[in-house]
């Protein structure tokens, strides 16, 4: 029977692996991206969203549900980082970092429990949290900590559900580029990072998957 999932943050680059691997196992895809042009190859539903907004994502989730009955595979993806230390970061930056990570996951999660399938499973990309409490990620490990939270919380709330946290160490992607950092060697492949999730998807896992 075909499967359908549903990936938010589909245009980064864990995101991006995610889907591919998704279509080259025939799922059916609805991608959420923030900005859609140029985004054709991700899948056969491509949908606007801003996490940071409620009424746009209710919007892109309601599109979603004109385009299938279910979704079966829920992955939140979807992410932001910056490195300020809390004396010059602006209210405006916390708040973006917050709502990209933990707020918006909160949001997309609160307006697709109707869409989901009553055994969906559900994924959460996440951190190593204890590893991310440097000097100018505190907006960003805040929010991967309370991401986990999070998790746990929805895992006991719907039990018919799995619900899982994945807690990669450093994945090699575009959000290096935001941060004074080095990508450290033996950083994993985001097509590695998405391998795994659709392994521990098949293999029936729920709960913490670290990376």
């Amino acid at each position: 029977m075909m499967k359908t999932a549903m990936v938010w943050g589909a245009r980064g680059g864990i995101g991006t692996a995610l889907v591919k691997q998704l279509a080259d196992e025939a799922w059916t895809i609805v991608s959420i991206v923030h900005h859609r042009k140029g985004m054709s190859e991700l899948g056969a539903e491509v949908i606007e969203a801003d996490v940071a907004d409620p009424e746009s994502v209710q919007q892109a989730v309601d599109r979603a549900g004109e385009a299938v009955d279910v979704v079966d595979l829920w992955i939140y993806a979807a992410g932001d980082i910056a490195s300020e230390k809390v004396g010059d970061m602006t209210s405006a930056d916390w708040e973006r970092i917050l709502s990209a990570n933990l707020s918006g996951a909160y949001r997309a999660v609160h307006a697709s429990l109707p869409l989901l399938a009553e055994d969906a499973h559900m994924v959460f990309l996440g951190a190593v949290t204890e590893r991310l409490r440097l000097p100018g990620l505190a907006a960003y490990a805040s929010a991967k900590a309370g991401l986990e939270a999070f998790a746990d919380v929805l895992r006991k709330e719907e039990r018919r559900r799995r619900v899982t946290l994945v807690r990669p160490k450093a994945v090699d992607t575009a959000l290096w580029e935001k941060v004074p950092f080095s990508v450290p060697p033996g950083a994993l492949k985001a097509e590695v990072v998405a391998q795994r999730i659709l392994e521990a998807h098949q293999e029936g896992g729920s709960g913490s998957l670290d990376l």
